[in-house]
């Protein structure tokens, strides 16, 4: 009886933790996603703001000499 209990609890126990370990890894995972999704977006933007950044500087100094 008493380890009929015992082994009703652990695979209670064991059960309960792989179902919070896997709602945890889904969570962990959709932050991960979300988090290089707005890394590439930020890159883009970093790119197309030195574009601009360039564009401006050359057309605010077209006759300046170099040396």
């Amino acid at each position: 009886m008493i380890r009929t209990r015992l082994v009703w609890l652990g695979l209670g126990f064991s059960v309960t933790g792989a179902a919070i370990s896997q709602f945890i890894w889904r969570d962990l995972w959709v932050d991960r996603y979300a988090l290089l999704s707005d890394v590439k977006k930020l890159d883009a933007l970093q790119e197309r703001v030195s574009e601009l950044e360039s564009l401006s500087y050359s057309k605010s100094n077209p006759g300046q000499a170099e040396g």
